[in-house]
């Protein structure tokens, strides 16, 4: 007779029959994924250069530590009002009229630990079961995962080569069902590091008009822009009551390990997403949001320092890309993402991926990661330094030197 311990063994369910279905449905961020395969051969001796991760290899501007260190010293360690401190929501009120000349009160502005939970909250807030999403295909793979995670049905709209990876706007336009709810935009966008022209911008407000619907923007990267000046869609005639805004100072600032972002909202929507920060986080840390004031309203000298030698690093990486076997790359107009196409070479994105991670030390991502028009392409995060850029270069060279035209 089996011991009361089997007997229970026996009758337990393994988790993954016991998980909510959506569960089944949520993906993840294979950066991240590429990030621990590569810190694990690290830990074998191999020496890796680092290309897969989108974080700025650069320190939080000193006067911002500064500022999040003295909050903590004046006690600034409890909770706050779900949405924010009044005093940061009503400087990124201010930086919205600053930077995209819209006029937006701070009761507009909600605060988050990151800008993901802006993108989870707008979804839960809006969409249904079979309600449907447009959203670029190559894109940020967390706009599909929550999209579908919420029930709704993710269609994805190319970003072809052919338009600097810019959004094809007939194929939005063909896109749009009695079933949608919702425009996603990225400009300057991941992984691509194409700007969506004022143009685009237009047309694809004259869609939302016509069916009205809603737009999430996701500015994220609006200060990492090479040439010209961001445009918010939330500035065209009609839009601002339409458009949802989606920033944060994990790039912008170096500030990634720091948690802060927010979202700018139509006001009558901005008390659900309220309600959710209240239901999730209750608050984002107190002494962190001190440290975000700071950054809105410091002299904005390190920022301008950062794009600009990531300006440098764009020149570089591009040029070598341009210069070795089977590859060809266009020049990303902002972010800090190169995104070379790799047809040439004959091997399959993910595949290339692996094998320069494996045999070159170099960690990619497959352009798979964002979305099935991606294969074909790699994505190299230039947020290194221009020595290692350049090694890093040189080795993908030798790789592709074995295997082009074998």
């Amino acid at each position: 007779m089996a011991s009361p311990n089997a007997q229970a063994a026996a009758a337990y369910r393994p988790m993954d029959q016991r998980l909510a279905a959506r569960m089944l449905r949520l993906g993840t961020e294979t950066a991240f994924e590429v990030l621990a395969r590569a810190q694990a051969l690290e830990r074998q001796g191999q020496h890796i250069i680092h290309l897969e991760i989108g974080e700025p290899d650069f320190d939080t501007p000193s006067a911002i530590v500064e500022a999040g260190a003295q909050a903590l010293r004046h006690g600034y360690t409890h909770y706050t009002p779900s949405p924010g401190l009044l005093p940061l929501r009503q400087a990124v009120a201010d930086e919205m009229h600053r930077s995209r000349g819209l006029s937006v009160a701070p009761e507009q502005v909600v605060v988050t630990p990151g800008a993901k939970p802006i993108l989870f909250f707008t979804m839960l807030a809006l969409i249904d079961e079979g309600d449907e999403v447009l959203c670029p295909d190559p894109g940020f793979p967390i706009y599909e995962s929550m999209i579908r995670y919420c029930g709704g049905t993710v269609v994805p709209v190319a970003l072809p080569e052919s338009l600097d990876f810019r959004l094809d706007i007939a194929a939005l336009q063909g896109a749009v069902t009695s079933r949608t709810k919702l425009i996603i935009i990225n400009s300057p966008a991941n992984p691509t590091g194409s700007a969506l022209e004022q143009g685009d911008l237009r047309r694809i407000a004259g869609i939302a008009q016509d069916h009205d619907l809603l737009v999430l923007s996701d500015e994220i990267y609006s200060r990492m822009l090479y040439e010209g000046a961001h445009h918010s869609i939330a500035a065209l005639p009609g839009m601002a009551d339409r458009t949802i805004i989606l920033d944060g100072f994990s790039k912008t600032y170096a500030m990634t390990g720091w948690r802060l972002g927010y979202g700018v909202f139509p006001l009558p929507l901005a008390p659900f997403i309220s309600k959710l920060m209240t239901n999730s986080n209750s608050c984002t840390a107190a002494a962190t949001q001190i440290a975000g004031i700071e950054a809105l309203t410091m002299p904005q000298q390190p920022v301008t320092a950062m794009v600009d030698e990531f300006r440098r690093r764009r020149e570089v990486i591009v040029k070598g890309l341009n210069s070795l076997p089977g590859i060809s790359c266009r020049m990303p107009a902002g972010a800090f993402y190169a995104y070379p196409n790799i047809q040439k070479t004959g091997v399959p994105s993910a595949e290339l991926a692996a094998l320069l991670l494996h045999k070159a030390g170099v960690a990619t991502l497959s352009g798979t990661s964002f979305g099935p028009a991606g294969e074909g392409y790699l994505r190299l995060s230039y947020a290194n330094s221009i020595a290692n850029i350049e090694e890093a270069l040189s080795r993908i060279g030798r790789v592709l030197g074995d295997v082009v035209g074998k």
